[in-house]
């Protein structure tokens, strides 16, 4: 198809091998509906960020509207939170954003421009990473959520991280590692001492890791190409 023309062997067989787990565990283990298209739409979009795509923004907005209204279901409320009151509406700005930044397509098909980060960029981050995480595990503790600590560290890291892709920095991709790994254990932890029938939150995390070490991989890639061609 047309708007395959540009992916690699790996994009369209990972992205077909996670549609076809999704789709058994629906069945198999009576999954939500509602997970099995949060998860759907949340692979396209960070497959499609991992190539620099625009289009990402538009399944971003399926997925983080209706993750947020799992997260809530489960008192997972920095995840809530984070997703309904922060991720949706940045879909929108980042469709702009991206939109007043292309460049010129190459043989990978990417929409933007990519931007290294510096050394001192990386030393600000981890110190607004750290005091951040600390400060909203209190938040949450007071509003009666569950488990603080690795809540509140997946939602510091990710908006940092949200930043930094609006910016069109390859190291969010590192920043998106350590919170795919968090979330995953979030959701673990849950899915134990809650019980419940969203295994597809699990299922998609794991898969945002693996595309997560992709996307670092292919916008470092990106970033040398591009400086290359300006050369």
């Amino acid at each position: 198809m047309y708007m395959l023309r540009d992916w690699t062997l790996f994009e369209k067989v990972w992205l077909a091998l996670f549609t076809i787990v999704n789709i058994y565990l629906f069945f198999a283990f009576e999954d939500s509906l509602l997970g099995l298209i949060s998860s759907l739409s949340g692979m396209l979009c960070v497959v499609l960020v991992a190539k620099g795509k625009i289009s990402n923004y538009y399944f971003g907005i399926v997925q983080t509207a209706t993750y947020a209204y799992i997260s809530y279901g489960y008192s997972l409320y920095g995840e809530a939170m984070l997703n309904g009151l922060f991720y949706l509406p940045v879909q929108f700005i980042g469709l702009y954003m991206w939109s007043k930044n292309r460049t010129q397509r190459s043989m990978r098909g990417e929409d933007v421009a990519v931007k290294r980060l510096s050394k001192k960029g990386w030393m600000v981050l981890i110190l607004i990473a750290v005091v951040g995480s600390l400060l909203y595990a209190e938040l949450l503790h007071y509003i009666g959520g569950q488990a603080v600590r690795l809540d509140s560290a997946a939602v510091v890291l990710s908006i940092i991280a949200q930043i930094l892709m609006l910016k069109r920095y390859a190291e969010q991709w590192a920043l998106w590692i350590a919170v795919n790994v968090l979330s995953i254990s979030l959701w673990v932890v849950t899915l134990i001492t809650q019980g419940g029938n969203d295994l597809n939150m699990v299922v998609m995390w794991s898969a945002f890791l693996v595309n997560s070490i992709y996307g670092y991989v292919n916008w470092i890639r990106l970033s040398k190409g591009q400086e290359a061609l300006t050369q």
